[in-house]
């Protein structure tokens, strides 16, 4: 069997996240080399050396790499795929991490990144929608097509926690409402509840690039402006960002990660219409306890509790 080497560089403050989310893909027999075990190495085998390069030093400085292994066939490369989108995602969240810059037989990220589109294929979900890249062609056999084309941008529907958020709106978006994407990536959730019947979405990321993503995405489903507002800041403390937002919304949905929130739990409920919903997900399940605890503390009742592949959405009221 053939092998593919891959190798990710991340800070040392990234390095717990990034074998995290390998073994969240199943990649495990990871090789990790720090800038502390190369001082460890300078330090305790003196007698071997006499000077060290500085362009090595250098190169070494702040720097974490992660090896790993990938078969080389179709399963491999789809995994390299996820990998990819995740590792994309995390970028958005964690700037910090930088570089997380993932090279394949010496071979950036930004060379091959466009083969993995090849592996991202059409996609049921639910009842009623399917996702479809955009240099796809599918028959949607009746259902409602999506088309996407998520860039760098995390949000293609094969994340469990996307098909969860998204099954969720297609249970609860019935026509006429008002919705707001905290989070929105691709701008997949808040482009499907456009296309289930919502009059108005607004979205926004943390990321700057998410919003031309975003727009391009709602423009290859024939939805303007006029129906749909992008925006990039932090939700958490951006108050300008939060002003704009207005309020009266039938639906908020958060696909973020556990901490942001725990964060936003206290905080969206003045942007929700009487009644109105906020779907969360982006939960891992040793955390989906602290979750809802945070979110009942916060005076929301848990109307649904969904799960898939590790991963907990709550629909609250």
């Amino acid at each position: 069997m053939n092998w593919l080497e891959l190798k990710i560089d991340t800070s040392p403050a990234g390095l717990d996240a990034v074998t995290a989310l390998l073994e969240d893909q199943g990649v495990t027999g990871l090789i990790i080399d720090d800038e502390a075990d190369f001082h460890e190495f300078l330090e305790h085998n003196r007698q071997y050396w006499d000077y060290v390069d500085d362009a090595l030093l250098e190169e070494k400085r702040g720097l974490c790499r992660v090896t790993f292994y990938l078969t080389d066939d179709d399963e491999g490369y789809g995994r390299m795929a996820n990998i990819r989108i995740a590792l994309s995602a995390l970028k958005n969240e964690h700037p910090d991490y930088a570089p997380l810059l993932m090279t394949m037989d010496a071979v950036a990220d930004a060379d091959w990144e466009n083969n993995w589109k090849q592996f991202y294929k059409p996609m049921e979900i639910g009842e009623r929608l399917i996702v479809v890249p955009e240099w796809e062609k599918a028959n949607t056999r009746g259902r409602i097509p999506l088309i996407l084309n998520p860039g760098l941008t995390f949000g293609t529907g094969s994340h469990a926690t996307t098909r969860l958020c998204l099954t969720a709106l297609e249970k609860h978006v019935r026509g006429g409402e008002k919705v707001l994407d905290l989070g929105c990536g691709s701008g997949i959730l808040s482009i499907a509840a456009l296309l289930l019947g919502a009059d108005h979405a607004f979205a926004c990321d943390i990321d700057e690039k998410c919003v031309d993503v975003a727009y391009e995405n709602a423009a290859l489903n024939g939805i303007g402006k006029d129906r749909y507002a992008v925006r990039w800041g932090d939700v958490l403390s951006d108050r300008q960002l939060r002003q704009e937002f207005g309020g009266g919304y039938d639906v908020i949905v958060a696909n973020i990660v556990s901490d942001v929130i725990i964060g936003l739990a206290g905080q969206v409920r003045p942007f929700l219409k009487p009644g109105g919903l906020f779907l969360c997900s982006g939960i891992i399940d040793d955390r989906a306890e602290e979750v809802a605890e945070a979110l009942r503390r916060s005076g929301w009742g848990i109307l649904e509790t969904n799960s898939s592949e590790g991963w907990y959405s709550y629909l609250c009221r």
